[in-house]
């Protein structure tokens, strides 16, 4: 597998010189300044590239066009957003990079209730509490309607959790949820978010999952044009939150979409962390059925807990079985050496390391510091090798 690392770009705490530290190869990233619907320059898309490659690395994978809300919900000036989005692709794809990792997520991007949970051996972890999160839609941003998304028992812990939070802990939760994401242009604040979500209130999940459909039949054409491969990432976390519908969350999800587009463009980035935040989804299970569709990988790890909170754990500890995981994934690259594919080789990256060591002094994006990754890309390495020295006999 070719090993990359997510760069934000110059202003990332995070070094080139870092990346290639770590031993990674391969760069992903995005033009972070123009992904507000314009289309990506080639002059813009060259110049990235020359940073990267400046480095001694290669630009890998992009890590994300922007999917503006109203390509989602078909609204507003959706033509000529997708359009741009066609543009893009073939800019950046004549420019080199031919893996684009997108998401259909309506608003949010990966959510999280909290950036720095104290974890037991030390250092901290990006967390999703499941009863924080009903606390604030339910009793701080009171969401129309929200009372029907919770059961009663869910609505009595969330208020309880709720009374007993000071002002300061409101304020840092509503900033975690709504107010942050690295590398994006725009946040909300709690009036515009509530406004936002008006975008949605008569999109059923059928209806996202046509526009999706309507979206990527467009863009997969050029993807095809260009000898591109598209790769949608799950829905983070891969359920329902704030009333949003969700079309990328389990493996029905992704199979209703290569079933309506089966263009061999049209693939997934399986993110182990997101889509094993459902417990309906078997990573190996979806590795193996959607191997010829696997244009990316994050391979991180979640623990969840019986009330739906999760928190993510070691790269090589939590719900999915790393091991089984990449042995599934190389297995699949045997297959595309098999058949003469050219992306025979699928790129994956260390997605979501703890904060530890000095780290914890620095300026970092949370869930994106050095160090936490390192250790994730180490560990992931060491997998990787055993999985090849076991395969080729040099290990009984």
């Amino acid at each position: 597998m070719l090993q990359t690392w997510r760069w934000f770009g110059p202003d990332d705490p995070v070094s080139l010189d870092n990346v290639r530290e770590a031993g990674a190869a391969g760069v992903v990233s995005a033009l972070h300044h123009m992904n507000r619907g314009e289309v990506w320059t080639s002059d813009e898309l060259l110049k990235r590239r020359a940073e990267i490659e400046s480095a001694g690395l290669v630009w890998s994978v992009s890590e994300s066009i922007g999917v503006g809300e109203e390509i989602k919900t078909r609204s507003g000036a959706f033509r000529s957003k997708i359009d741009n989005y066609k543009q893009s692709i073939r800019n950046a794809a004549r420019a080199g990079v031919k893996t684009f990792c997108y998401n259909f997520m309506g608003l949010t991007d990966w959510t999280r209730t909290h950036l720095d949970w104290p974890l037991p051996h030390g250092g901290t972890a990006l967390r999703f509490d499941a009863i924080d999160f009903a606390a604030y839609d339910l009793f701080i941003l009171e969401r129309d309607k929200a009372e029907g998304d919770y059961a009663p028992e869910r609505i009595a812990a969330a208020r309880a959790r709720f009374e007993a939070m000071r002002p300061r802990d409101m304020e840092v939760l509503e900033r975690t949820l709504i107010d942050w994401l690295p590398a994006r242009d725009f946040t909300y604040d709690r009036r515009s978010f509530k406004r936002a979500l008006a975008l949605y209130k008569d999109l059923s999940v059928e209806d996202l999952r046509a526009n999706l459909i309507a979206f990527v039949r467009e863009i997969v054409a050029t993807a095809e044009e260009e000898g591109a491969r598209l790769a949608i990432h799950p829905d983070d976390p891969a359920f329902p939150i704030f009333g949003l519908p969700r079309v990328m969350s389990t493996a029905e999800d992704l199979r209703k979409l290569i079933q309506a587009v089966p263009s061999s463009a049209n693939g997934v980035t399986l993110c182990a962390g997101s889509f094993g935040s459902n417990p309906a989804n078997d990573l190996v299970a979806m590795a193996r059925e959607f191997g010829p569709r696997v244009h990316f990988a994050h391979l991180r790890n979640v623990r969840r807990e019986e009330d739906g909170s999760f928190f993510e754990a070691d790269h090589l500890d939590g719900e999915t079985d790393m091991v089984r995981l990449v042995a599934a994934l190389m297995a699949e690259e045997d297959r595309r050496r098999g058949e003469g594919r050219a992306d025979s080789e699928i790129p994956m990256r260390p997605d979501h390391g703890h904060l530890i060591g000095d780290d914890g002094k620095k300026r970092v994006n949370p869930g994106y510091s050095f160090v936490g990754r390192l250790k994730g890309l180490a560990e992931l390495r060491g997998v990787m090798q055993t999985v090849e020295a076991f395969r080729s006999g040099r290990v009984a």
